[in-house]
């Protein structure tokens, strides 16, 4: 017995939700998000661009080189020569959706970042790369025939019977009963977890939702003690995200120091100031141990504040800042999950009719450090590869209902102040075995803290965290030695 094909299922509504949508057309498609559109999404506050062997001379082979080595060998290689072979038709692809792409002429204006031994990342708007980025996909998604874009909702639950996914239940703002949505696939583009830090440049909604309901679900998850530190996020007291400080400020030239002028990156890496992500923030999080402040000075940029950067300019301006004659203060944050909820190449969870992409997705594309740049440009490769893959699945709902897998209950504010400290100290840039165990220990004991879904995902990173006892990329434990 049949119910009939119902639609497909998208849930998030940052680069990965709707490159997905986008690239499943004609099949109908039910896009939802828990903020309206823009809104408390990482998409909008990503600076960095996109990279994209475009340069003459650059090579998909030289990216996937540097994409390998800032991911520490973890990777798995299949998905990155996937994501760099076709970087460059995402970047055509996104302007064909009206990215306005940053051009010299008719060329693209390529900067560098962390990680990279070539100019191989392409901006729209300077610094507003992501927020530049959102705009076009969603207008292009709003106008899309195929896609139903839903109200603002929070995915509440997953219906899975005898043969994977045949439901979800949203709940919606002041709402008793969620709504309930018979649907046989399901796509969780949900973010990552840098919420639950203490110090974060994710807006509050990137809190390991999607992650927590497909755990629940029975989804397996991958290499969840892989999260990556920021170096640089603006030192200022601040209710929510830090703001960013755009890797791209180094690329043009800007340096790190400490308070007595040292330059703090000359002589740990052979890239200095573009060393990968793990490599600064660990500098940075150690001098900060010592009782130094760290700084960026981008004083000599007179010339391209305003044309280059302007949203980092804006945001130092709004903290007091004149980043053409001071420094800036920056302090390491958390900023991207590596892991996830683990997926094949095509999005595939463990449960049938489950998938998930972008960074609430781990298909080892990152591998144990992601590469400057490779986010925004994951989501396109492989939100178009998924969508595309869903776009002609006619799968049927089988009847006969099924279990919800739900994610318990939500940590009241003071428990979750108390969590994003205890996740900062256990599993910041520097690791101790000691302190995670001392962690799990507080979560086990404290019901407040670990009787939620946050505490309970917090405790899984830490699981894993402890699990692997030698150093690899992010993952630095001060109490193993480096694989």
């Amino acid at each position: 017995m049949s119910l009939g094909a119902p639609p497909l299922v998208v849930v998030g509504c940052g680069v990965a939700g709707l490159a997905t949508a986008l690239s499943a057309a004609p099949r109908r498609v039910l896009l939802i998000g828990r903020a309206p559109a823009g809104i408390d999404c990482c998409t909008a506050l990503a600076q960095g661009g996109i990279a994209a062997a475009l340069d003459t001379g650059d090579s998909a082979d030289a990216h996937a080189h540097d994409t390998l080595a800032a991911g520490a060998g973890h990777n798995d290689y299949d998905a990155v020569r996937y994501l760099v072979d076709n970087a460059v038709m995402a970047v055509r692809w996104l302007q064909a959706q009206g990215v306005p792409f940053d051009l010299e002429g008719t060329r693209f204006l390529l900067g560098r970042e962390g990680g990279h031994r070539r100019h191989r990342i392409v901006h729209a708007g300077g610094d507003a790369s992501g927020a530049s980025l959102l705009l076009a996909l969603i207008r292009a998604a709003q106008n899309a025939p195929h896609i139903d874009w839903r109200p603002p909702a929070m995915l509440d639950a997953l219906r899975v019977g005898d043969q994977g996914v045949n439901g979800l239940r949203l709940r919606r703002a002041g709402e008793t009963h969620g709504e309930v949505i018979d649907c046989a696939e399901v796509v969780l583009a949900t973010g990552g977890c840098g919420a639950l830090f203490a110090a974060s440049t994710n807006p509050s909604g990137a809190d390991g939702n999607g992650l927590a309901l497909a755990l629940a679900a029975g989804a397996q998850a991958r290499d969840l003690e892989f999260i990556q530190f920021h170096p640089t996020a603006l030192s200022v007291a601040a209710n929510g995200a830090l703001p960013l400080i755009t890797e791209a400020l180094r690329g043009a030239g800007a340096r790190l120091f400490d308070d007595g002028g040292i330059a703090i990156m000359s002589d740990q890496h052979p890239l200095g100031d573009l060393a990968p992500r793990d490599v600064v923030a660990r500098e940075v999080w150690q001098a900060q141990q010592d009782g130094r402040r760290i700084w960026l000075d981008a004083t000599h940029l007179h010339e391209t504040w305003l044309l280059q950067f302007p949203t980092v300019y804006a945001l130092c301006r709004a903290h007091g800042i004149d980043p053409r004659v001071q420094r800036i203060p920056v302090t390491p944050a958390a900023h991207f999950h590596m892991g996830g909820i683990a997926v094949d190449l095509d999005g595939r969870t463990s449960v049938q009719g489950l998938y998930a992409v972008g960074e609430a997705a781990c298909n080892g594309v990152h591998g144990a450090n992601r590469l400057a740049s490779n986010s925004l440009l994951e989501g396109v490769v492989y939100g178009r590869r998924l969508g595309q893959s869903l776009a002609g699945v006619r799968r049927h709902l089988a009847a006969g209902g099924g279990d919800w897998a739900e994610r318990g209950r939500d940590a009241d504010a003071a428990a979750l102040t108390g969590l994003r400290a205890l996740s900062w100290r256990a599993l910041g840039p520097v690791r101790e075995g000691a302190v995670m165990r001392e962690a799990l220990d507080e979560l086990s004991q404290d019901a407040a803290l670990g009787g939620s879904w946050q505490g309970e995902l917090v405790g899984r990173l830490l699981q894993a965290a402890l699990a692997r006892t030698h150093s690899l990329g992010a993952h630095f434990r001060c109490d193993a030695p480096v694989d």
